[in-house]
């Protein structure tokens, strides 16, 4: 019987179980006394035991009665915080969001985004996942993150993709290469230098793009030390194991070994782009897209 019961039937006897006076609970749950009389004696039917002591001169709590006042309150309590909490998660306001990224991303304000986003929706748990491009793709296809930033991604028709910051490819050489005192470099100089790179597995669109500017010279770039992230493969040039080809962002935080330098003539251009899986639409991507951000704090489309 008890599944019969409904929170209009609580709410009523909490204000009845205050009033201690049917006229004054109907008056402040605007509604008539005979109604709400109706529904208490439908409460106590429904419990199996009466709530209330009624003479024609007081109202008073039974032992029931007041046991069940305290418990009432918590239910109304709870199912007023659960239906609260259900609102805020469907408006994005709460709740908990997976972003993978790229690290050369951070330069590119990825993070002050998400601080922003922190600050305006502080009851969402942003979680980051570091990974390279192919694995970030993987992960959202499969629904183990909501987000990912990553570099040249290939178009697939379940994903959506918008574009955050474009930005040329430099060469990347070691401080004692003899091209390293250049301005800018033509990309045949390195026709005979060892690369190091990224595994192709990491993202194919991205590594047929930043290689680009070898082909366009007429060589294929001899790959002799792969490596899963820039901070690697920086070091590793700086090493002198070779040289590579990188986003100008991603040489931001190069070791003194290390020289970028313009390439000339190359007008391919590395896309830092932001994936979601097409039929997603919760409010909590759109708030993530959408919160404001110092226009001085990230470059390109995210201003």
């Amino acid at each position: 019987m008890t599944a019969q019961l409904e929170l209009r039937h609580l709410r009523y006897f909490v204000v009845v179980a205050e009033e201690l006076h049917f006229g004054r609970a109907a008056a402040r749950l605007h509604m008539a006394q005979p109604p709400l009389s109706q529904q208490i004696r439908r409460l106590e039917e429904l419990i199996g035991t009466a709530l209330f002591d009624r003479t024609s001169r007081r109202v008073a709590l039974t032992a029931a009665g007041s046991a069940f006042l305290d418990r009432s309150r918590r239910l109304l309590d709870q199912a007023a915080s659960d239906i609260d909490e259900a609102g805020r998660i469907g408006r994005g306001e709460q709740g908990r969001l997976d972003i993978g990224f790229i690290s050369s991303a951070i330069p590119l304000g990825i993070t002050d985004r998400i601080h922003a986003f922190r600050s305006h929706y502080p009851a969402v748990h942003v979680q980051l996942h570091e990974g390279f491009t192919a694995l970030i793709l993987g992960r959202l296809l499969a629904g183990e993150i909501d987000m990912g930033v990553v570099r040249d991604s290939e178009p697939h028709p379940a994903l959506s993709t918008s574009l955050l910051a474009t930005e040329p490819f430099v060469a990347v050489v070691p401080a004692d290469h003899p091209a390293a005192s250049q301005g800018t470099l033509d990309a045949a100089v390195l026709r005979d230098d060892p690369f190091v790179f990224y595994p192709r597995a990491a993202g194919e669109r991205a590594y047929l793009l930043n290689l680009e500017p070898c082909r366009d010279a007429g060589y294929e770039p001899r790959v002799v030390q792969e490596a899963s992230s820039w901070v690697t493969i920086l070091h590793l040039v700086g090493a002198g194991l070779g040289v590579s080809i990188a986003p100008a962002s991603a040489t931001l935080n190069a070791p003194a070994s290390v020289r970028s330098i313009p390439l000339a003539g190359v007008h391919a251009e590395s896309e830092v782009q932001l994936v979601q899986r097409a039929a997603d639409t919760r409010a909590i991507l759109t708030n993530f897209l959408q919160v404001p951000v110092a226009t001085d704090a990230i470059p390109g489309p995210f201003a």
